[in-house]
């Protein structure tokens, strides 16, 4: 813009020069050849009444005429009637040819005054003529040279030359400062701001628009940023880790889990670093399922596989998403972690499994003696001792199905529902006072210590986990040992510890200790009479009643069970 303006300006003021300087000249050189004219007109005047006064027969006019001619730079011609020069002050008049035919003699002859202009073979000069015919028939012609206007630039052709350079120089100057002067307001306005710097009128309409433009983008740009920073956050926070892929597989957007779940190299992203990455997806894992399955996406296949890492499983599940411009595939990866779904596919085949064996054992006593008793195989002597292990197998039978329903009830939401303000210590009392007698057939010290300390629950479950861990400790002791039940309060925290002196669990047991079913010593425990559910009543009953739960044992030196309860609100 700068240019063209600059080289307009430049064009119209060398233009306008030219065309002002050509106006002017051919002004003033019309003038001054009228002028010249009239002079040349008049002196015929003069020159011719002198003459008519004079005796030509003497010479006199002859002598003026040569007076004259040497005052004068114009030429002065006297012709005959018959058109024979009598005389002329530039050349011998015996050289000169008839002037008869010149059309201002011949004008002359017949109206008194001619003239006549003439212009050199060369255009470089204009001769004009007046002649003027005198009282005794002859014409007295005066007549002048000027240069013609190509003559006149011819001749000053090197000054024309100098001082158009030094007019063009001035005239490149102007245009800069001109230039300048006109782009300084057009340079000092505010892209951002167009409305807040003075500028030309002619630029207010599209200012005006810039300035709603602005605004307009503005909005946009807002909108976009936030829902940039939505998908950040969302991404950012989601536990599945996401990638995306353009259609040569350089990482667009890659989120922190993602790049936890597949270890990436390089500086760590924040939670919601969701910005172009620029890796390629080589460079983000060397996981053969992992690559086959964005590659597969960039062909334009989906798939979902399942990839195994740092011990734990994760679901890949790889979308292509076509480019409709040149049917390119970019991709998406989703990761999903499955660890815990196929723990609990595989806890629940376990339970599915336990279950049965477990209520499978009791019925096929219960039916293997009550076909002998009814087949009358049976001698009359056993029959009470028959009816004893099919009542005991019943009962036992009865009591897993009472803790399955425990279990399914503790699985429930709605049991928050019911919670109201329970004293801990009131219900451990409660327990000890119930397992007292079976402490003491074991030769177990059962002891409680502890003041009041209310929670917020459900009263009966509470009752069951401390009756669970309290049995534990009875049932798995040693003869003489000691179960101990502390209750104590700090910081809004009740913390119940039920610990024994008895014969404890193996490291390698800690970890499955609470799952359903799971025993360290099966035949000791159908030998107490143990369902195998009484550890996960006491985890989803503690989880129920959002506490936290510690286990801590040594083989040979006892259990540690430790249950922290969030304290009930003062009323």
């Amino acid at each position: 813009m700068k240019k063209r303006i600059f080289w307009s300006i430049l064009l119209s003021c060398f233009l306008t020069l030219l065309v002002t300087a050509a106006f002017v000249t051919s002004v003033l050189y019309v003038n001054s050849w009228e002028e010249y004219k009239r002079e040349i007109e008049t002196e015929v005047l003069y020159v011719g009444e002198a003459v008519n006064v004079m005796d030509a027969s003497d010479g006199e006019a002859s002598r003026y005429l040569e007076e004259v001619g040497r005052s004068t730079k114009n030429r002065i011609t006297l012709i005959a009637a018959d058109g024979s020069v009598l005389f002329d002050s530039y050349a011998d008049e015996e050289d000169l040819d008839n002037h008869l035919s010149r059309p201002e003699i011949a004008a002359a002859l017949a109206d008194g005054s001619g003239q006549a202009e003439r212009l050199s073979d060369t255009f470089g000069e204009r001769s004009y003529y007046s002649a003027l015919r005198l009282e005794d028939g002859s014409v007295l012609r005066i007549g002048g040279t000027a240069k013609s206007v190509l003559g006149i630039v011819g001749n000053a052709l090197a000054w024309i030359v100098i001082v158009s350079v030094f007019v063009l120089l001035i005239t490149v100057l102007a245009a800069s400062l001109l230039t300048g002067t006109i782009i300084k307001p057009i340079n000092k306005i505010d892209l951002n701001a167009p409305l807040a710097a003075p500028a030309y009128d002619e630029l207010s309409p599209l200012l005006l628009r810039m300035e709603k433009q602005n605004a307009r983008i503005n909005k946009q740009i807002r909108e976009l940023r936030k829902q940039q920073e939505e998908f950040n956050y969302i991404t950012g926070n989601m536990g599945e880790g996401l990638v995306i892929f353009d259609d040569h597989g350089t990482v667009l957007t890659l989120n922190s889990s993602a790049e936890s779940i597949l270890g990436c190299d390089g500086p760590s992203a924040s939670k919601a670093d969701t910005l172009p990455d620029g890796r390629s997806y080589l460079k983000l894992s060397r996981d053969l399922h992992y690559i086959r399955t964005v590659e597969a996406a960039l062909d334009g296949r989906p798939a979902v596989v399942t990839m195994e890492r740092s011990g734990r499983q994760y679901r890949l599940f790889a979308t292509p998403v076509e480019r409709r411009e040149d049917s390119r595939y970019a991709a998406v990866l989703f990761i999903v972690d499955i660890t815990d779904r196929e723990r609990a596919e595989q806890l629940r085949k376990e339970f599915s499994a336990n279950v049965s064996h477990e209520l499978k054992t009791p019925l096929t006593t219960i039916m293997g003696y009550a076909e002998i008793i009814g087949n009358g195989i049976a001698r009359a002597e056993d029959i009470p001792e028959f009816a004893g292990k099919i009542r005991q197998e019943a009962a036992r039978l009865l009591s897993l199905i009472e803790d399955i329903i425990k279990l399914s009830r503790l699985d429930e939401n709605e049991l928050t529902s019911r919670f109201e303000r329970v004293d801990l210590a009131e219900v451990c009392r409660s327990v000890v006072k119930k397992l007292s007698d079976k402490a003491r057939n074991a030769n177990v010290s059962l002891s409680f210590t502890g003041s009041s300390c209310a929670v917020s629950g459900i009263e009966s479950i509470l009752h069951e986990i401390i009756f669970n861990l309290t049995d534990n400790a009875i049932i798995y002791n040693r003869e003489g040992g000691e179960a101990h039940i502390s209750l104590t309060e700090s910081d809004g925290q009740a913390t119940l510890v039920v610990e024994d002196t008895g014969i404890g669990i193996a490291h390698e047991h800690l970890d499955r200790i609470f799952e359903r079913f799971y025993r360290v010593d099966k035949s000791h425990s159908r030998e107490t009479g143990g369902t195998g559910l009484g550890l996960s009543i006491v985890k989803h009953g503690a989880l129920l009643h959002g506490a936290s739960i510690r286990l801590e044992s040594e083989p040979g030196q006892g259990t540690r069970v430790t249950l922290v309860f969030p304290c009930a609100e003062a009323e």
